[in-house]
């Protein structure tokens, strides 16, 4: 399946401010990947400066950047994607922010601003990209003496969904999903001094996965008018899916759909 042909359609309704809101709300309380992200960020902006300056490397819509924003009201942020019009949208949205936050079309696999940053988020990026030894390497590069990298990706365990016979759930995808070890090293000979991963999308993420995304996904994909059913689709289903998230991210799981890591500088 392509996630892209439904970001595609999404686009255009994403260009009234209102709406695009609304969706990263949205996405915040369905996205599991969400919920860890914005949990490690708040621990994150503790150490660093009032005016940290950060990197999205993979922005997408936005949303994480919008989280960011809001978070550290002083932090200076730049969003680099390789979607020219999702960044030409994004930065109609920012506009308000008067240059505190800035979007870009780049290819991570060249962009390269050395020691220019305190923090780079990469959320659901480096399956995509097949120079992923590159991309840490350029990253390492980018961030201050002491920086952090925070990572969101599939795991090896089923990350992308993908069996034998039909390969990726989503097919966007140019692996499977790493093995820690397997990032760990990579981080390692990127220039990374510490590093530290652990497994998300246990069994109860899965399940809310599986609701939250993977079904409408598939009923999108067969039919556009299913987005007229997404409201009550999602009032029934969401209530069940909060406590599921709640156990993924707080409680321990020895394996997982998911891989969260962070790398230090």
């Amino acid at each position: 399946m392509e996630y892209d042909s439904v970001k595609h359609s999404l686009n255009s309704v994403l260009r009234n401010t209102f709406l695009r809101k609304c969706f990263y709300v949205l996405l915040d309380g369905l996205l599991l990947r969400a919920w860890h992200i914005k949990k490690e960020l708040r621990g994150l902006k503790k150490s660093l400066p009032a005016n940290a300056s950060v990197l999205d490397a993979g922005a997408g819509f936005g949303q994480y950047v919008y989280y960011m924003s809001r978070l550290g009201r002083k932090w200076r942020i730049k969003a680099v994607d390789v979607k020219a019009g999702q960044v030409a949208d994004c930065n109609r949205f920012f506009e308000p922010e008067n240059g505190r936050v800035r979007f870009e079309t780049a290819d991570l696999t060249v962009f390269c601003e050395p020691d220019a940053y305190h923090l780079v988020l990469s959320v659901d990026v480096m399956e995509h990209i097949a120079d992923d030894e590159a991309v840490f390497a350029n990253i390492c590069r980018s961030l201050k003496k002491g920086g952090t990298l925070l990572i969101s990706t599939p795991s090896d365990k089923g990350g992308s969904d993908a069996d034998e016979h039909h390969g990726s759930f989503i097919d966007e995808h140019v692996r499977n999903g790493y093995n820690i070890a397997d990032i760990q090293d990579k981080l390692k000979r990127a220039g990374f001094s510490h590093t530290d991963a652990s497994y998300t999308y246990g069994t109860a993420g899965h399940i809310a996965w599986l609701l939250c995304m993977k079904f409408p996904l598939l009923l999108l994909h067969v039919s556009k008018l299913f987005f007229l059913l997404l409201p009550l689709y999602y009032l029934i289903v969401f209530p069940l899916c909060v406590p599921l998230n709640l156990a993924d991210v707080y409680c321990r799981k020895p394996a997982g759909t998911g891989l969260k890591v962070k790398a230090v500088k």
